[in-house]
């Protein structure tokens, strides 16, 4: 499943923002996907694909979970009455029960929350985030190593 996850890129119409130095700078545990409350002006930015989250992160508030540092950057063609935020701070929607679990993994078992990607699902904007531990220097080249091993295996592979 975790390959599966790894090999979504930009060429799915799905996709809106993948945060690839999350993969890289944490081991990703579990993951969940929460709903985004968003202003209009922010979904028509979504739709144009104008966002970026590799600098954002979940934080937990008053039993609520919120994306902060997240950025879409607005449209030219934005209402004139709307003074829009880019980076301001966004409410995500999860269930009870997977609040009360990444509360308690959180604060206890000394895990974080990255955002993976921003998605459509169904029509709606939906953001993967991830129940993460971050990695060492070690585990970071262990991980670049079996990486450029398993491309000299399909090289190998290819050419007999």
């Amino acid at each position: 499943m975790a390959d599966a996850s790894a090999k979504k890129n930009k060429s799915d119409p799905r996709v809106i923002a993948v945060n690839r130095r999350a993969r890289f700078e944490y081991s990703i545990e579990d993951r969940f996907e929460a709903g985004l409350v968003l202003e209009g002006w922010e979904v028509k930015a979504l739709r144009a694909g104008r966002a970026q989250i590799t600098e954002a992160y979940v934080t937990l508030r008053n039993g609520e979970a919120f994306l902060l540092g997240g950025h879409i950057t607005p449209l030219q063609s934005a209402s004139t009455h709307i003074h829009p935020d880019a980076r301001r701070t966004r409410k995500l929607l999860l269930h009870s029960r997977e609040l009360a679990r990444l509360i308690g993994k959180v604060e206890r078992a000394g895990y974080t929350l990255v955002p993976l990607d921003l998605h459509w699902t169904r029509g709606r904007a939906k953001l993967e985030i991830g129940l993460a531990k971050g990695k060492k220097q070690h585990d970071k080249r262990a991980d670049e190593k079996q990486r450029e091993w398993q491309r000299q295996k399909e090289r190998i592979l290819k050419n007999n």
